[in-house]
This record gives structure tokens, sequence and C-alpha cells, in this order.
């Protein structure tokens, strides 16, 4: 490969999600809706937890760091903005380096999230079966270490897709088919060999879903097994209640990232791409706060009084 050719590429066009222009307006006031709720909701769910003491514990701890997660890596910061301005500007250009900025902080944060459901299963565990200890086994130290392991893997495996992905030869197209520079089409445009990227996704990226998910099953497993042993019947309906919210939010991510990432390369379908692309980046950013405020009694709790406090 010339490469001269290889080099000559500084910037990318993002051809988005229609190129019909009656569309455009009404997508630019749908997707500014979701963003403004999607937005308000994360961040509020981040203020309230730290506001108010009850909610000072592991649980909402790592609660809080999920909606940091959909703040960053979905459609609030990293793909959001870029997207509402490609949706009426002329210009959809992203420069070289914009574009693998763009990619680094999703993978960062999209690996991050993943990661951090399973931690928060085994959170679960530890509370439902030794709820005596809970505060011992789940002391800062083991929150902030777990923390701190989610987001080195996370930055680490982003790192290397980014490194790998932009070192390819791009000397044909430079028109992603996407509203963000994603993997599966960047991968599309190059004119190298692409199998080495395609094996380190479905090695790394595949061993980080396998670890989650089963890190998940397990915890769950065994959550199950001390529910069965409670003897009241309200324990139980509160165990459950709490585990559905979090199960809810795993099965909604994992699913769309599972489908997404692990397809074979013939099957893939720029449309069907960016639909999948725009479900996880706007439905389950917003779903997640609404999940667990809606179905949690602390949340709740905790919402109404601010609600007093602003008021009165």
């Amino acid at each position: 490969m010339n490469q001269e050719n290889c080099s000559s590429l500084t910037e990318f066009f993002l051809l988005g999600i229609t190129n019909n222009p009656e569309m455009k307006v009404t997508l630019f006031a749908i997707f500014l809706a979701v963003y403004i709720i999607n937005f308000s909701a994360n961040l509020g769910m981040i203020i309230l937890i730290r506001m108010d003491y009850q909610l000072h514990t592991p649980m909402y701890f790592f609660l809080s760091h999920l909606s940091f997660c959909d703040l960053c890596y979905c459609y609030s910061t990293a793909i959001g903005p870029k997207m509402l301005v490609d949706l009426l500007a002329k210009n959809k250009s992203v420069s070289f380096y914009g574009c693998a900025l763009q990619f680094l902080v999703f993978c960062i944060f999209a690996d991050s999230e993943c990661l951090l459901l399973a931690v928060m299963a085994f959170d679960r565990y530890k509370a439902i079966s030794n709820p005596l200890l809970y505060t011992v086994n789940m002391s800062s130290r083991v929150c902030y270490l777990l923390l701190s392991g989610v987001y080195l893997v996370g930055i680490t495996d982003a790192l290397i897709h980014t490194t790998l992905a932009f070192r390819l030869c791009f000397c044909g197209s430079n028109e992603i088919n996407h509203f963000f520079c994603d993997i599966p089409p960047l991968l599309s445009l190059s004119c190298s060999d692409t199998q080495v990227n395609e094996l380190v996704i479905f090695i790394v990226f595949g061993f980080i879903e396998l670890s989650t998910i089963s890190g998940v099953l397990i915890s769950y497993f065994y959550i199950i097994l001390s529910v069965l042993e409670m003897h009241s019947a309200e324990g139980r309906f509160k165990a459950f209640s709490t585990c559905i919210s979090h199960l809810s939010a795993v099965a909604i991510f994992q699913g769309t990232m599972l489908f997404m990432y692990f397809r074979p390369s013939s099957c893939y379908s720029p449309e069907q791409d960016k639909m999948t692309s725009l479900f996880y980046t706007l439905v389950v950013p917003m779903l997640n706060p609404l999940i667990y405020s809606l179905r949690n009694k602390d949340v709740k709790e905790a919402l109404k009084k601010l609600k007093n406090k602003i008021l009165f």
C-alpha cells in the first residue's frame, strides 16, 4: 500500500442519519428533546445522589457513575452535539483526529458501562446475601478499587481499538455512512486488511462482554438462592424489586451491544447499523435513570425531599 495515499486523508464526512431535507428538521426537534431529557435525567441523578446523605451507599455510588458514563459515552457528550449540528449543517466534516477522539471517548465509557453493570450485580449480591456485613465487604476502599479497575480496563481497551483503527489506510472515499465515528463503518472504508481489527474486537471486547454477562449471571444465581432462603415475603419482594431494575438495564444495554459488534462482517448493513446505534445512544442512556428512579423507593423519597426544599 502506498504510504503517501494512506497519510493524505485529513478529514471524514459524516453522512448522518438521513439525506431527506424534509425529515431533518423534524428529527432535529425530536433528538433535541431527547438530548435535553437525557442530559437532565442523568445529571439530575448524579446531583441527587451527591446531595442526599441517605443515598451515600455503594449501590448509589455505582449508579452515579453509570449515569456519568451515559452522559459521556452516548448521546449527551461524545455523540449528541455533533449529531444535532450535522442535521442542519451543510458541512458535516470531522477532522481525522477529531474522529479518533470521538471514538476513543465513546469506547472508554461504553466499556466502562459494561463492566459497571457487572460490578453493580456483585454489589447487589453482597447486599442481599449478607446484609449485616455489607458495609464492611463493600467499604469505600473496595468501591474505589472496583471503580478504578473499571475505568482502567475501559481506557486500555479504547486505546487498543483506536490505535488499530486509525493506523489503517483510508485511500478511497472519506464519507462515513453513519452519524458518528464508529468501528464498523470505519473498517468498511479502509483499503487495508482489517482482519486484525476484527479479531481484536472479537477477542478483547468479547472478553469484556463475556466477563460482564458471566459476572451478572453468577451474581444473580447466588442472589436467587439467598432470596429463596428469606422467610419474609416482604424481604423477598424488596430484593427482587431492586434486582429487576438492574436486570432491565443489563438486558437492554448488553442485547444491543452484542447485536452491534458480534455480527459477521458479511451481515453489515449501514442502515441497520444506524438504527441500532440510535437505540443505544438515545434510548438506553435515557432509560437508565428512569428505570432506577421509577422502581426505587429511596430515589423517589430523595426526589420528594429535594422538591420540598426547592418549594419551601
